[in-house]
């Protein structure tokens, strides 16, 4: 699909910019200057250091199939660099039931601390809603490291994470014994043998997507900064019967004098099976000279902590929303994903920016499919009802948010009594929607 590449700059935001002086156009990633140059506004607007000509090099490679967006003001001292960025693409996402959806990704959105509160982010934000919808996308996906800037256009928090600290000097391990065997790996093996793996594992839980190209390289340190491979190391783990069926990429840091006391900062951990799961877990607790694991960006309920003699020695903190979804078309949405029990939900969405409002019947069968249709009139008898933002109705989506809370919350009105339970016995799953990266 390379459609999202040549589809022309949505009309409606760049003539807001134009009255505001200023220019919203495509990049072309061919044209190395230009790209590079967006490439160093985007490093900028993350407070980032600039990034090295190799690393400009990796990222003018491994980015080019994204559509890449700046606003400019030609009347700036540097007007070929632009004010603002953005970055987006079609990926996979994985929904509840192993189905996936094609949702939009949006990345990379900055805007210069010289131009602030003109309007940019707004115009750049609904621009990638309106392409979404004209490429026939129905859900907008993104990571944020503000989390008060989305909410406003629709998006809402449907997957969380934590970050993991193990104190191994407490931590002994009461898990199972694993079946098979660890292996050290170059980052490049670790790389090829994982893809296989990665591809088995992501219809497992809801809120993943499918990393390819920059995302992929990026985990083994193989793109963007070329120093922070020197830091990795990759292992893999063969069940009994020599079938690869997980991987660990991790670094060291010494936090002390005290070389016995290093610290292993678990980068990445992907493992298609519990077998798996242990084995690795077991070998990166177990490795000398190391007195703490901290492990970013992990499940909020990571199994980990019931296979070690003392639970204290596990703390969970940084708890916090991670992947945002914005539902642009509801019928698609909703009847993309698989169900935990059937029933009808009558469901009034009011969506201010005018992608996806209106009144539907969610009606699911007992084989966890659905079909949504328009809703004329009353909703039929025994079926639930709700009023909701499409924020609210995006939160609810994969699964992880319970309707219960947010109705107590004043954030979804029950139409009729029961109706927030009614969702969740619907909509929630038993696997917790998780993002295993940052985009």
């Amino acid at each position: 699909m390379t459609e999202h590449l040549t589809l022309p700059i949505d009309d409606e935001s760049a003539e807001r910019m134009r009255a505001g002086g200023l220019r919203l156009g495509l990049v072309d990633t061919s044209d190395v200057g230009a790209f590079g140059q967006w490439l160093e506004a985007d490093s900028r607007g993350f407070h980032q250091p600039r990034p090295s000509a190799e690393s400009l090099t990796a990222q003018v490679r491994g980015l080019a199939d994204r559509r890449t967006t700046g606003v400019y003001d030609d009347s700036a001292a540097d007007s070929a660099s632009p004010v603002a960025t953005v970055s987006s693409w079609p990926a996979r996402l994985t929904l509840p039931g192993g189905t996936d959806t094609a949702a939009w990704a949006i990345s990379a959105v900055t805007v210069a601390s010289t131009h602030r509160r003109r309007g940019i982010a707004s115009a750049m934000l609904t621009a990638e809603l309106r392409t979404a919808q004209r490429l026939g996308v129905a859900v907008a996906i993104l990571t944020v490291s503000e989390a008060t800037i989305y909410g406003r256009f629709g998006f809402a928090p449907a997957a969380f994470a934590a970050d993991w600290t193990i104190d191994t000097r407490k931590a002994k391990w009461a898990g199972p014994a694993a079946s098979g065997r660890v292996h050290m790996l170059p980052l490049e093996r670790a790389r090829d043998d994982g893809r296989a793996i990665i591809e088995r594992i992501r219809s497992a839980t809801p809120g993943e997507i499918d990393l390819r190209g920059h995302l992929w390289e990026r985990l083994f340190g193989l793109s963007g900064d070329p120093d922070r491979a020197k830091t990795l190391r990759a292992v893999r783990y063969d069940d009994a019967d020599g079938v690869p069926q997980g991987f660990a990429v991790y670094s060291f840091k010494q936090p002390s004098e005290d070389f016995s006391a290093q610290a292993l900062n678990l980068e990445y951990l992907a493992t298609a099976t519990d077998d798996a799961y242990a084995g690795l877990w077991r070998y990166l607790l177990e490795i000398d000279l190391v007195s703490t694991v901290t492990a970013p960006l992990r499940r909020v309920d990571e199994p980990v902590v019931w296979q070690l003699t003392d639970v204290r020695s596990a703390k969970k903190a940084d708890e916090q929303d991670h992947l945002w979804t914005r539902i642009l078309d509801v019928k698609a949405a909703l009847e993309a994903r698989r169900y935990r029990a059937p029933g009808a939900i009558a469901l009034e969405v009011s969506d201010p920016l005018g992608f996806a409002g209106g009144r539907f019947l969610l009606d699911v069968s007992a084989s966890g499919t659905a079909v949504v249709s328009p809703l004329d009139g009353e909703a039929p008898h025994g079926a639930a009802a709700v009023a909701l933002g499409v924020g609210e109705l995006s939160a609810l989506y994969l699964g992880g948010v319970s309707a219960a809370v947010l109705a107590r919350a004043g954030r979804i009105t029950e139409l009729r009594a029961g109706s927030a339970d009614a969702v969740d016995a619907v909509f929630r799953t038993a696997v917790a929607p998780w993002l295993s990266i940052w985009f």
